[in-house]
């Protein structure tokens, strides 16, 4: 098939997993067109991420009068699509927290997108997260462009359903997909019962071949590593409550950075936990995966979440994983075989389970790393997973 991707801003170092499986359903002989309404706004550092910024058409760099033009030419092959299509993105900007006028633009861009897909004879027209980009996919479809469908991520889009329109971009598309089975439990809240055989769960994936020897646990006191965005979903702020909680000799290192760099600095601070916990702030990939490495676990303390890909590439790594008990987390992470699940904010039961990792030894956390890795490369290898996709495709 020629596939085409209609994304927002792509790529974005974030987001490895869609390039990840754009690259497996290339893999596996379909010709994938990418088309990102902006280009990053950080520089790309990862030599993958440049090259598929390479590959990638941005749409609003066309320019006003390209997207115009391509609006003008949908009205005179066929007003009334154009109509339904206006009629459409109006209804979706009534509801959205960004209004018409943005609604309006997306129409544009999709204009552009449909012209742009017709020209290169795309079967099937895939978007990442249930915002714009699949807005855009939806009104490209009521102009006469490809079928469509769109996976939704969380936790943003279960935040605003109703102002994202989600029931009726479900409504348009060929079938939607979640990326767990919480996640398509979400989605039918928001469809007509009609819609609920069109959405499939097909998870995130990650490249088997890049965990084949994992490092074996390293010996001494417990470490911990968390990764991730240091913002207020996360829950980094409990888990440095939770730490100060421990009575075990556990020691931190807290990978990422973000708006509440400060804020977690100065409670590190404050608890007087500056000896054991390590905030590394942005680091590469390769220090990432060396910390991993060097812990004996993962802590995700987070408050909403999809499904974490640091889960998944921590589990593929043999690392047990202390989580939270919120949305697809559980269908991964399971209590007692492959790690602990906790009730997320209660800093107490995240200090016990970090407590009862310390107690445990090291032949135990062994074990539940092998049946992590065993498990997530069961569900989670991203061939397998864009196979299922290209399937819904066809």
């Amino acid at each position: 098939m020629k596939i085409a991707y209609i994304l927002n801003t792509y790529p974005q170092p974030s987001q490895s997993f869609i390039r990840r499986e754009i690259r497996a359903l290339e893999a596996q002989g379909h010709e994938v067109l990418r088309f990102a309404m902006r280009s990053a706004d950080v520089p790309l550092v990862d030599v993958q991420d440049r090259a598929e910024a390479d590959k990638t058409e941005y749409v609003l760099a066309e320019g006003k009068a390209a997207l115009a033009g391509a609006v003008g030419r949908a009205v005179r092959r066929d007003a009334a699509l154009v109509r339904e299509a206006l009629k459409g993105a109006l209804a979706m900007g009534a509801v959205s927290e960004v209004g018409r006028q943005r609604h309006l633009i997306y129409l544009a861009e999709a204009a552009y997108v449909a012209e742009r897909c017709a020209a290169e004879d795309v079967d099937h027209a895939h978007a990442h997260f249930g915002t714009n980009a699949a807005a855009v996919a939806m009104l490209a479809h009521l102009l006469g462009g490809p079928k469509y469908s769109f996976t939704v991520h969380g936790p943003e889009e279960f935040d605003a359903p109703r102002a994202l329109s989600l029931g009726r971009k479900i409504a348009h598309s060929t079938f939607t997909v979640a990326i767990s089975q919480f996640g398509r439990s979400q989605l039918c809240r928001w469809a007509e019962p009609g819609d609920w055989d069109k959405i499939h769960v097909v998870h995130c994936g990650i490249e088997p071949a890049k965990f084949t020897d994992p490092a074996p646990l390293p010996k001494g006191p417990r470490r911990l590593v968390a990764i991730g965005r240091l913002v207020e979903q996360k829950g980094q702020l409990a888990l440095i409550r939770a730490m100060a909680q421990t009575t075990a000799p556990v020691h931190l290192t807290l990978i990422g950075d973000g708006e509440m760099h400060g804020q977690i600095e100065q409670l590190i601070a404050s608890l007087k936990l500056k000896d054991r916990v390590t905030l590394t702030g942005w680091v590469y990939e390769a220090r990432i995966k060396a910390e991993l490495a060097a812990a004996h676990a993962l802590v995700m303390p987070s408050f909403a979440e999809g499904l974490p890909m640091v889960i998944m590439e921590a589990m593929a790594a043999a690392r047990p994983v202390i989580a939270t008990y919120i949305a697809g987390t559980p269908e991964l992470v399971q209590e007692g075989k492959t790690g602990w699940l906790v009730p997320a904010g209660d800093t107490s039961a995240l200090a016990e389970a970090m407590d009862a990792l310390a107690e445990t030894s090291l032949e135990k956390l062994a074990k539940m790393g092998k049946a992590g890795r065993e498990r997530v490369l069961e569900r989670h290898d991203v061939a397998r997973e864009a196979e299922k996709l290209a399937g819904l495709m066809r």
